[in-house]
């Protein structure tokens, strides 16, 4: 079945309070695209933010981030008060993230809620705070020490914290108790809200993607609580860490300074950490999106002393054995791996061997006129098409960024034209493909350029802020949306009729009643 989704945000969804949320507008957004037939929705890791508010450098790989937990739902709860809520700054503008005016509103106000939730804990609390306790504890404890030691890195604890000696944790542990409390009840708010609004979406006929990037960020409680599974020296400081080789668009490479994977000691206990990460997030969605696949086959390892890419080596990853273990475990789970950038013959065969449908970005397929991957007419059904992902640039903005060259051969190849909008003939391409998944940038929907994208990689303080207005996500767009998805086959028309049909009937009868 050919089927056909939007890529968006949680954080780019509208809100009153500076961020978008798992409230009403993320219903609103679900709405849309049951509207406009689409099949899916998928959205950037839900971890918390680090430095960077990066969504792929997070404090953990199984907490949710506390941003995203929706004001007017607490309000209802009687935690907080609209009152309350409106008395914060949130930044200047309704289209962008103010970062450091939320995190310092958005804390304080949380605090207010913590306050009244201690008064009257509900009943699931501590059975919450049981079931997720192998990661929770961890993670709490962390972030109570992190406060306490005013936001620095782990690595700059006090010997004792930071090598986990026992007796210093359970003093840390009782010093902190009423702080990691705090921290508790935000996962529990958030993993509540997150439920209801993925079981609201898989009502609707919405399967939610999630991303998981491969690597964590060394300033994270995985890191800390679980040392022996990187590569790291006797002080705990990295000796390698990740990043890309020199290329044709940066000379020095991508230095990202994530901590690698003791790869040798992670197959000896069975990758049993990697194996917990993947079930849990299979848990929080219905698809799960594996990011930089390629590192599981080969991974570049640059000298952690290192301020460029240039020296790095590649180093063997874990390849198949790595997928084939967490299936026994697991199961078959429905996974996309984001197998883009230079691909040699084993990712290749990796790939394959998986049976993980790769990806392929329209974007990519126009940089010369041989005869590219990423041409809709090279692909093969099991794939899933992008017009462009987090780190590209709008489509309106790739045109007119991209190399002359590139886009007169687009043009020509897709047929775009300015009366109908260079967006839609791109989307029309991906759509129109063979493709059993084809999936677009909510940007891209609303034909906006540069000033809207997500994402410049390698580039910091002014990424992951774009939001859109509620006046945007509108019937008029669904309905546009619908008609090219009937046109490709990528919505089944005569049962989204028949529940219309159905609901019209409902309508009726209440109306009666």
């Amino acid at each position: 079945m050919r089927t056909c989704g939007v890529l968006m945000p949680i954080s780019s969804l509208p809100s009153p309070y500076g961020i978008g949320t798992m409230g009403k507008a993320a219903r609103k957004f679900v709405d849309f695209l049951e509207k406009s037939g689409q099949k899916y929705w998928q959205i950037l890791p839900i971890c918390p933010t680090s430095y960077g508010d990066s969504p792929y450098q997070s404090f953990s790989s199984f907490a949710g981030n506390p941003y995203f937990i929706d004001l007017e739902y607490l309000c209802r709860e009687k935690l907080l008060k609209k009152k309350e809520c409106e008395s914060f700054d949130w930044g200047g503008s309704e289209k962008y993230v103010d970062y450091g005016t939320m995190y310092v509103s958005r804390y304080a106000l949380l605090k207010k809620a913590f306050d009244r939730f201690m008064e009257n804990t509900p009943e699931d609390f501590a059975g919450f705070c049981e079931k997720e306790q192998e990661w929770l504890e961890d993670y709490v404890l962390f972030m109570a020490l992190k406060d306490a030691n005013g936001g620095i890195a782990w690595s700059e604890w006090e010997e004792d914290l930071k090598l986990r000696k026992k007796a210093a944790l359970e003093k840390a542990k009782e010093k902190y108790a009423k702080d990691m409390e705090f921290y508790r009840m935000l996962q529990y708010l958030f993993f509540k809200q997150w439920k209801e609004l993925k079981a609201y979406a898989n009502q609707k006929g919405i399967d939610i993607i999630g991303d998981v990037p491969i690597y964590v960020s060394g300033d994270s409680a995985d890191v800390w609580a679980n040392p022996k599974q990187f590569y790291l020296d006797k002080e705990l400081n990295p000796i390698e860490v990740a990043g890309c080789p020199p290329d044709a668009f940066s000379a020095d490479g991508q230095l990202w300074g994530n901590p690698l994977f003791r790869w040798d000691v992670m197959k000896k206990d069975g990758y049993a950490w990697w194996t917990k990460r993947i079930a849990a997030m299979a848990k929080l969605y219905d698809i799960v999106r594996i990011d930089h696949f390629r590192g599981f086959d080969s991974y570049y390892a640059i000298p952690a002393k290192d301020d460029t890419a240039k020296n790095g080596k590649w180093k063997k990853g874990p390849g198949i054995d790595l997928f084939r273990t967490m299936e026994e475990k697991l199961g078959r789970l429905p996974i996309i791996v984001e197998d883009l950038g230079f691909l040699t013959p084993s990712v290749h065969k990796l790939l394959k061997d998986s049976g993980f449908p790769g990806m392929k970005v329209i974007q990519f397929a126009f940089d010369s006129r041989e005869d590219s991957d990423y041409l809709p007419h090279n692909y093969p059904k099991h794939c899933v098409v992008y017009t462009g992902t987090h780190d590209n640039d709008t489509v309106m903005g790739w045109m007119k960024t991209a190399p002359k060259a590139s886009v007169k051969y687009a043009k020509e190849y897709l047929n775009l034209t300015k009366e109908e909008g260079y967006n839609w003939g791109m989307m029309r391409g991906a759509w129109a493909s063979v493709a059993d998944l084809a999936i677009v940038p909510f940007q891209d929907l609303l034909g906006l350029g540069s000033e809207a994208r997500i994402n410049t990689p390698s580039t910091l303080g002014d990424n992951w802020k774009w939001r859109a207005t509620e006046e945007q996500i509108n019937g008029q767009l669904a309905r546009r949306l619908y008609k090219y998805m009937v046109m490709y086959a990528r919505v089944n028309p005569k049962k989204l009729e028949e529940e219309e049909k159905e609901a019209k009937e409902k309508q009726k009868k209440a109306a009666k009643k």
